[in-house]
């Protein structure tokens, strides 16, 4: 899988095991966690595909860019890379 593409990923905290999906997952980057504030890699991604599986991204949906490892390095929305 490319690095510079947007992925849906699957997380899990270690701490808390508060589960969570999200459309804007990166390779190597982390989100964190909204209840414990650690960062969590993604136990599993995939590519973004056409909207009939889970594996969509929402773009109507809010993204939380102070919890996303990647918007934190970009300085904006990881949504806007590459486009």
């Amino acid at each position: 899988m490319d690095d510079d593409q947007r992925k849906f990923g699957e997380y899990r905290c270690p701490k808390c095991h508060r589960r969570w999906m999200s459309g804007n997952s990166w390779t190597n980057m982390g989100q964190q966690c909204s209840k414990c504030l650690i960062n969590v890699k993604p136990h599993k991604q995939t590519p973004l595909e056409a909207p009939d599986g889970l594996d969509v991204s929402d773009d109507k949906k809010e993204h939380r860019q102070d919890l996303c490892e990647k918007c934190k390095i970009l300085g904006y929305s990881c949504r806007d890379y590459l486009k």
